[in-house]
């Protein structure tokens, strides 16, 4: 792409681990801040304001002028009110428009609450010319967990026509932000034929493209190990009843394993994405009689620690052995809007020890020595860009 230039602003909202935007950082990436606090945050990085877009069509007037003031000179709008909101607080800042985009197969829908309809944009863009404002580019964002790329190729379509229309009002417009919703599964299919849609779109202009694929950085480098704090066996022989049937038909008959973290915690996703679960077994003690259990595969439903039956992480799942409190569940690929979501909800801490393993390194050599009397946190494990393996993990404690 001769006339392209590419910059990632990674999404601070995905993950706010300080060590892992650091690395960001040191990498030269920007990054897409949505609130004062990310901002500060960022800014305390040593980050300079110049490699943040403050990328929330929305703001409070002190937010932005704390942005403003801090020398961050880019920002997003959807409406008429945000417009005299910057002409008031921070004119000298430069604007994307952010225009409506969606993908019908998305996880979750940001068009429902940002984006201009691509017939109000003429207004809009006149607005800002008469308000003196400078519109720099366009944003749009298809929506999280997007598979489709036609949805992509049709948002590149519109902001082409509103880099045109812009041109008439007097802007010249160089940058075009195409959002996120990129994560390991999609991204081969979609990244490809978005090129090939910008380069048609855009043969004779130079533009500056910016994405924010902050899922994609951060998911596959944190893993969590929850402890397994109680078990729950049906020791009855009988079937269940009619009623048992139609009220606990997902989990009938089925043993139920409680962990140490759950919906409320860094599983969110399992509520609002529909994501599922799929966690190993580390067995907690090392060997004598007590720990005998059954092998082969053992079908569970997976529950979070609070007292919410909406808090289930997995209603079904077969685990490689015969699970026992005190083991521990293993999940991969926990980078991604896990502790960044969790809150305190049933009283329970959403602080998580953050564990930086060398690739040789086992986790389970962090893991507390069994037998122990005292509840173990949840605790994430992080390294640095490469997706975290624990090679053949033995008896944590050993």
């Amino acid at each position: 792409m001769l006339n392209i230039r590419l910059t990632d602003l990674p999404a601070v909202k995905c993950n706010n681990d300080v060590a892992f935007l650091g690395v960001l950082a040191k990498l030269g990436l920007g990054f897409d801040c949505a609130s004062l606090g990310e901002i500060k945050l960022v800014l305390g990085l040593g980050v300079e304001p110049s490699r943040i877009i403050y990328g929330h069509p929305c703001k409070t007037v002190s937010a932005l002028r704390y942005a403003a003031t801090r020398g961050v000179s880019l920002t997003t709008f959807d409406n008429l009110d945000e417009l005299e909101k910057v002409a008031s607080t921070c004119p000298e800042m430069g604007l994307l428009l952010r225009i409506y985009a969606h993908d019908e197969t998305a996880r979750i829908s940001l068009a429902k609450k940002f984006g201009a309809p691509l017939d109000t944009t003429g207004e809009l863009l006149q607005r800002a010319r008469d308000l003196g404002l400078e519109v720099q580019g366009v944003s749009f964002h298809v929506g999280t967990g997007a598979s489709d790329p036609k949805a992509y190729i049709a948002a590149v379509r519109h902001s082409k026509q509103v880099f045109d229309l812009g041109q008439q009002f007097g802007f010249n417009m160089c940058i075009l932000d195409v959002g996120g919703g990129f994560q390991d599964e999609n991204l081969e299919t979609i990244a490809p034929r978005l090129e090939r849609a910008i380069d048609a779109e855009f043969p004779d202009r130079a533009v500056q493209v910016v994405a924010e694929p902050g899922r994609f950085y951060a998911r596959s480098f944190y893993t969590m190990v929850c402890k397994v704090i109680s078990r729950r066996t049906h020791v009855s022989t009988s079937q269940p009843s009619r009623e048992q049937k139609q009220h606990h038909s997902s989990s009938a008959k089925v043993d139920m394993l409680y962990q140490s973290d759950g919906v409320y915690g860094c599983f969110m996703n399992a509520l609002c994405e529909g994501e599922i679960y799929q966690p190993t077994v580390i067995r907690a003690y090392t060997g004598g009689p007590r720990t005998a259990r059954n092998n082969g595969t053992h079908l569970y439903s997976i529950w979070g620690p609070s007292c919410d039956s909406l808090d289930c992480i997995n209603e079904q799942t077969y685990l490689d052995c015969e699970v026992r409190v005190g083991d521990w569940l293993k999940y991969n690929n926990m980078g991604a809007y896990t502790t960044a979501c969790s809150t305190t909800f049933n009283g329970f801490s959403n602080q998580y020890e953050i564990i930086y393993v060398a690739p040789e390194i086992s986790l389970n050599a962090y893991l507390p020595s069994p037998p122990q009397e005292e509840e173990a946190e949840p605790m994430m494990a992080a390294l640095e860009f490469q997706p975290l393996e624990l090679a053949e993990l033995r008896q944590a404690g050993k």
